[in-house]
């Protein structure tokens, strides 16, 4: 290849990377949703845009996988009124909202000129309680807003890094469930043994004054000389 073609290439090249990055520097940066800016992204109309889609599975997740999924995606609208998403469904499976307490939402607000990066601390989660994916490939995510707005986009699926890894999904996969304390239970077919109440006899001892069993004759007692 000649010196002349090499550069046009490498111009080119550069050219497309720089057009990448201007496009996605609203809300679509580090600092904003602390994971890599080169996600899934789509655009609703003229003012919602959805940045950094991504579904994150669990810790130490991989190939095909059945299980709860964290949906993450900044979400910025530059109208003059709020927006409200009112589900994100993934591979057919739809997403519970909370709040940054956990309380359970029924949609999530996107305010007027603002954003709302669902899935990252102190904002909103969208989480699937169970769903087929493949780890390292992509999945069909579908939002829903309030005003009848619908876009599909293949999400990429990463796992959580776990808390000792170094992954750009750090934290961000779903919350293991608790696991339950087994309750305490007996032993099949085993009882305790029965303690003797107080003044019983013991089994096999005749009680004081009882009368031995007819058919039968008290040995005699000598009389005294």
């Amino acid at each position: 290849m000649s010196r002349s073609l090499r550069r046009g290439s490498i111009a080119a090249i550069a050219a497309i990377a720089i057009a990448s990055l201007s496009s996605c520097a609203a809300g679509n940066t580090p600092d904003t949703l602390q994971i890599k800016p080169d996600n899934a992204a789509a655009t609703l109309g003229t003012n919602l845009r959805l940045n950094n889609i991504v579904v994150v599975t669990g810790e130490g997740t991989v190939g095909d996988h059945t299980g709860p999924a964290n949906v993450v995606v900044n979400i910025a609208n530059t109208a003059n009124t709020p927006a409200e998403l009112q589900s994100i469904a993934v591979n057919g499976t739809a997403a519970t909202f909370a709040d940054p307490a956990g309380a359970p939402l029924s949609g999530i607000v996107i305010p007027a000129g603002g954003a709302v990066a669902i899935g990252v601390e102190g904002n909103p989660s969208a989480t699937v309680a169970s769903t087929t994916v493949h780890v390292g490939g992509f999945a069909p995510t579908t939002f829903t807003f309030k005003d009848g707005q619908k876009v599909e986009t293949q999400a990429g699926v990463s796992p959580d890094s776990g808390e000792h890894g170094n992954g750009l999904y750090k934290g961000f996969g779903p919350t293991p469930s608790a696991t339950a304390t087994p309750a305490k239970t007996t032993t099949p077919g085993a009882t305790a043994p029965a303690t003797p109440a107080t003044g019983a006899t013991t089994p096999g001892t005749p009680a004081t004054g009882t009368t031995a069993p007819a058919g039968t004759t008290a040995p005699a007692v000598p009389a005294a000389h």
